[in-house]
């Protein structure tokens, strides 16, 4: 918990510094889906003549499938056994993260089966086998990219590893080590890929555009609007109802207690941003140290609502725009597969998006080909997502001290009264004192 609390020492300058590039990236693939949805209109047969840009960065995801899940998988099946040691805590939390998680994944399927996103696009499914009708550049620029690895038997051999050495005791714990600096190089190479996204978006957008037409772009606002409104509904009736039941918490008094930290999310479009700032304030709120120590930090890796509900309607957008709905035996097995995929897309941009692909590709390959279309949406979801994810693991971590009775109600109700607001100064202060304790631990670890 320490270690998490380091990462607010010291927020203004770096922080600063990575906003301003979340900004850059952010206006690059605003500027370039409006780009290629004009080229798409207005010059079809140039638009479909874009396609392989689309493609290279579909093949550059599919790239840091195996090596995502593997990595995440076996750092994930550690922390679980570190989170459940700390006892009921721990094993609470897991309980009802996995539960959440579940149910947030259920939810997506049911709101996509009933708005069918993408349906009558009918856009041509991927075949890795099919020569595309490119030029011998485009082909040898495309096959420099390596192929992708199968994920069924990398998520098995992940989880065979993971228990293995969390078997092994303290003599794994090296090799744990090395895992996890070999998942910060990979999601590096992420993050570097990621910056390419205007580029795919364009030409994915604009080949989409010009294959189907106007109705590409009202499949795409429609899934986007869903998406925005399933989340919004997810926290207000189902967060908000837990919270009030269970706790006697108001979710509107709740959110506007954290509304500076909602601010720093929308503007980076990632939760991990405002980490250090939710441990702090839960305290603040009055919930005991122990319960935030263990809740705040496993829930951002493993109770994340908001990519459970995207994974879910993203999954059946692309598939009925491929022409090729999933029935109820491909959602439900889709639906498992997240489950256990989705605990390695919390933290870096792309990661969700790279597990989006791994789910299609472990269950319909050809269904990678509409993976395009969301590389030009998935910015605009990025700060729902991230939002839901927040607010799900702060009220989570309501939940969690109430259930185990580590929680001062009285101090709850002063501080969403406004009676005792949170002094930022202390804050800063406080917890600056663990920055040379321990290292901080990457939260998407």
């Amino acid at each position: 918990m320490a270690s998490q609390r380091g990462e607010s020492a010291a927020p203004a300058k770096t922080g600063r510094k990575g906003l301003d590039k979340s900004h850059y990236l952010y206006i690059a693939v605003i500027a370039a889906v409006i780009l290629g949805a004009l080229v798409g209109l207005l010059f079809p047969e140039v638009g479909k003549s874009l396609k392989p840009l689309g493609d290279g960065f579909i093949k550059l995801i599919k790239m840091m499938i195996a090596p995502i899940i593997f990595c995440t998988i076996v750092l994930g099946i550690g922390s679980i056994a570190k989170a459940a040691t700390v006892g009921k805590v721990g094993g609470l939390a897991l309980g009802y993260f996995v539960v959440m998680s579940t149910f947030a994944l259920a939810i997506g399927l049911v709101v996509g089966n009933i708005i069918h996103p993408g349906e009558g696009l009918e856009l041509a499914p991927y075949d890795p086998n099919k020569k595309a009708a490119t030029d011998s550049t485009v082909d040898f620029l495309l096959g420099i990219i390596p192929s992708d690895v199968p994920v069924l038997p990398t998520l098995l051999a992940a989880i065979l590893v993971g228990f293995a050495l969390q078997k092994m005791g303290p003599q794994g714990a090296p090799v744990l080590k090395a895992i996890g600096l070999g998942q910060a190089v990979v999601f590096r190479i992420l993050i570097m890929i990621m910056w390419l996204a205007p580029v795919g978006a364009f030409g994915a957008i604009a080949a989409v555009v010009g294959a189907t037409g106007f109705q590409a772009i009202v499949s795409m606002f429609t899934l986007m609007i869903a998406f925005y409104i399933t989340c919004a509904l997810f926290i207000v009736v189902i967060l908000g109802g837990l919270l009030q039941v269970v706790a006697g918490v108001n979710i509107f008094k709740l959110m506007k207690y954290l509304a500076r930290e909602y601010l720093l999310i929308f503007s980076t479009s990632s939760s991990e941003a405002a980490l250090p700032r939710l441990i702090a304030k839960m305290e603040h709120l009055g919930v005991s140290k122990p319960v935030v120590g263990v809740t705040v930090p496993t829930g951002y890796s493993f109770n994340l609502d908001g990519t459970a509900i995207y994974l879910t309607m993203a999954s059946l957008f692309v598939a009925n725009a491929m022409g090729t709905p999933l029935d109820l035996g491909a959602q439900i097995s889709l639906l498992i597969f997240m489950i256990i995929a989705s605990k390695g897309a919390a933290g870096v941009t792309g990661a969700g998006l790279a597990t989006l692909a791994a789910g299609l590709q472990a269950h319909k390959p050809e269904l990678l080909g509409g993976v395009g279309m969301i590389v030009g949406i998935d910015r605009f979801m990025s700060e729902a997502r991230a939002l839901t994810n927040f607010t799900g693991n702060a009220v989570a971590t309501v939940l969690i001290g109430t259930w185990v009775k580590e929680i001062d109600g009285e101090q709850v109700g002063r501080v969403l009264s406004g009676e005792e607001p949170f002094d930022e100064q202390t804050m800063m202060a406080h917890h600056g004192m663990h920055d040379t304790q321990v290292k901080a631990v990457p939260a998407n670890a």
